[in-house]
C-alpha cells in the first residue's frame, strides 16, 4: 500500500468518525426558563435547530501535507536516479566484459602460429611481420590490464 492510499484511507476514516459530530443540535427552553442544548428535544417543546460552530482547521495541515508530499516526491526521484545509475553501471560492466572478450580473442589469434595478413589499398595480401605481431601482442596485453579484465577460468 503506498503513501497516497494510506492518506486517502485516513481521510475517509476521519470523515466517517466526524459524522456523529455532525448530528443535529437543538436549542430550547425548559420549564424553568433555562436554555438547553441537545441532539433530541423533548416532545411538546418548541425547539430551534442550531448549527454548531465548526472547529477551526489546523492552519499548518496544508503546509505539512505539502512538505510530506515534497519529501515523498524527492525520495521517488532519488530512487529513480539510483536505478538509472545502477542500470548504467551494469551496461558499462557488460560493455567492458565484451571488450575484454574481443581483446582476448585478438590476443589468442596473435599468439597462434598462423600467418596473419591484411589487404592493402590495391587488394593485395600484406603479411604481418613478427615484430609487428609482438607489438600487437604487447598492446593487447596492456589493454587487458587497462580494462581490468577478469582472469579467464582454465578449462
Amino acid at each position: 500500500m503506498n503513501c497516497r492510499s494510506l492518506l486517502r484511507l485516513a481521510a475517509c476514516t476521519l470523515v466517517f468518525a466526524a459524522l456523529p459530530a455532525a448530528a443535529a443540535l437543538y436549542k430550547w427552553s425548559d420549564e424553568n426558563g433555562r436554555v438547553v442544548y441537545g441532539d433530541t428535544p423533548p416532545p411538546g417543546v418548541k425547539a430551534e435547530r442550531v448549527n454548531p460552530a465548526v472547529a477551526p482547521a489546523d492552519p499548518n495541515a496544508v503546509r505539512d501535507m505539502a512538505a510530506k508530499d515534497a519529501q515523498m516526491n524527492k525520495r521517488q526521484q532519488n530512487r529513480a536516479e539510483e536505478e538509472a545509475k545502477e542500470e548504467k553501471a551494469q551496461a558499462d560492466a557488460k560493455l567492458r566484459l565484451d571488450r575484454c572478450a574481443q581483446v582476448r580473442g585478438r590476443l589468442q589469434t596473435l599468439r597462434a602460429d598462423v600467418a596473419m595478413y591484411r589487404f592493402n589499398d590495391k587488394g593485395e595480401k600484406v603479411y604481418m611481420p613478427a615484430a609487428e605481431r609482438d607489438k600487437a601482442v604487447a598492446e593487447s596485453e596492456k589493454m587487458l590490464r587497462d580494462l581490468s579484465c577478469p582472469a579467464v577460468p582454465a578449462g
